[in-house]
């Protein structure tokens, strides 16, 4: 695990961590990497300062067994939540929004959707909510 400290377009600075550049690159590439402020995916690396070891020093990751078993329990409880969810890809926004306009039936289902789908569909007043891991579609292996 590797911590960056990232800048948004808007100039807000904030931590995120990857398991490494390539998956910081990859992630940001597919939009997911976003300001936990005002919600810009115009992210990039902002300049660091060294994590100096000392005393309290509130940037020590935590030991890689413990954040391996919290991922662990955290997909446990995902995949066992999306086991009663269908699955609808890119289709998750019209859907989602049809449902709530009573065109078609309430179901429980997850997909993809940008943060810019993600945000529209909330503002809108459809209950949406973001999966905590990334999900791949059922054929994949995630």
């Amino acid at each position: 695990m590797i911590v960056f400290d990232l800048r948004c377009g808007a100039g807000h600075v904030f931590e995120a961590w990857f398991a490494g550049g390539a998956a910081y690159d990859d992630q940001r590439a597919r939009g997911l990497v976003v300001c936990p402020l005002c919600g810009d995916t115009a992210v990039e690396k902002a300049a660091m300062a060294p994590a100096v070891p000392a005393k309290g020093n509130s940037r020590t990751p935590p030991p890689p067994a413990a954040v391996k078993a919290m991922i662990a329990k955290l997909a446990a409880e995902q995949a066992k939540a999306l086991e009663t969810s269908t699955w609808v890809g890119a289709a998750f926004p019209d859907r989602a929004r049809a449902m709530h306009a009573g065109e078609e039936a309430h179901a429980v289902i997850h997909g993809q959707a940008t943060f810019a789908e993600a945000k529209a569909l909330a503002d809108e007043g459809v209950p949406v909510a973001p999966l905590p891991l990334p999900v791949v579609p059922p054929e994949a292996k995630n």
